[in-house]
């Protein structure tokens, strides 16, 4: 059975993060070895929010009770998350270096959670300068979404080919760009992975609660295919629609039963 570990935010009630990418890969048969980088109430968008901090120190410690059980070398990728500070950068960097010292071959995939439009970053510039600095060239696959590919890249991205371009500064062997430039009714995934590019276009549905992006990126750790993992994802937000949280649990029957999506070439 896979293994995938995931380091993220975690949320008691509600599916963002951690608390998103877990329980939809259990669901499709997927071990999952969860590491919280902080401990939230609900999504911070909610009027009221407590918080937690996982320190830095502890996860290390987390990880080296893993490491001494003999449970690091049996994974099969790791996906780095949300990162609140400087110190859980480089407690997940150096994660990273252990696992591939120890696993076969692991897919390295960094979620950067940097900020999104219209509100630009939600975490300090020099947190999101050590994401892009540290983080993302230990990465065999990087998920932006299109405000992180303009912020990593320093690239403006109003067309496809401005993200294709931004995409190939990174310098990371498979891009996942979620929100890309696909038109006001459309959203989806712009993919590239060795030099190949391909649109996977959805509907843009309103009103979805928060999280969509954490499954998307959850399965891709998960070695799902990008057009099969978004087929889940788009029918989980078309099964969420309204509601305070995704219906992961609800609506597993829909969702894990959608086919993939179709992929399109852009040259």
């Amino acid at each position: 059975m896979a293994r995938i570990m995931i380091l993220s935010s975690f949320v008691t009630i509600g599916h963002v993060g951690l608390s998103a990418g877990q329980p939809v890969c259990q669901r499709l048969g997927m071990d999952v070895t969860a590491v919280p980088t902080v401990i939230l109430s609900n999504h911070p968008g909610w009027p009221h929010v407590a918080r937690a901090p996982v320190a830095a120190e502890q996860i290390v410690a987390m990880v080296e009770a893993l490491s001494s059980n003999g449970w690091l070398a049996d994974h099969q990728a790791v996906l780095v998350g949300y990162m609140p500070t400087i110190e859980h950068v480089d407690a997940a960097a150096a994660l990273v270096k252990r696992i591939r010292a120890v696993a076969d071959k692991p897919c390295i995939v960094v979620d950067p959670i940097l900020g999104d439009w219209p509100q630009g970053l939600y975490v300090s510039e020099d947190v999101a300068h050590a994401v892009r600095d540290r983080l993302v060239p230990l990465a065999d696959t990087v998920t932006p979404n299109l405000f992180e590919l303009e912020w990593l890249s320093q690239r403006k991205c109003r067309t496809v080919d401005d993200a294709k371009r931004a995409v190939q500064a990174l310098g990371v062997q498979t891009v996942h760009v979620t929100s890309p430039p696909l038109g006001s009714e459309k959203t989806g995934v712009l993919s590239l992975s060795d030099g190949d590019i391909h649109a996977y276009c959805t509907p843009r549905y309103p009103d979805v609660p928060h999280g969509v992006g954490d499954v998307f990126v959850a399965l891709i750790a998960a070695d799902v295919p990008v057009g099969q993992a978004l087929g889940h994802v788009h029918a989980l937000a078309r099964s969420s629609q309204g509601q305070e949280h995704l219906n992961i649990v609800g609506a597993s029957a829909d969702w894990v039963s959608a086919p993939a999506i179709a992929a399109s070439r852009k040259d």
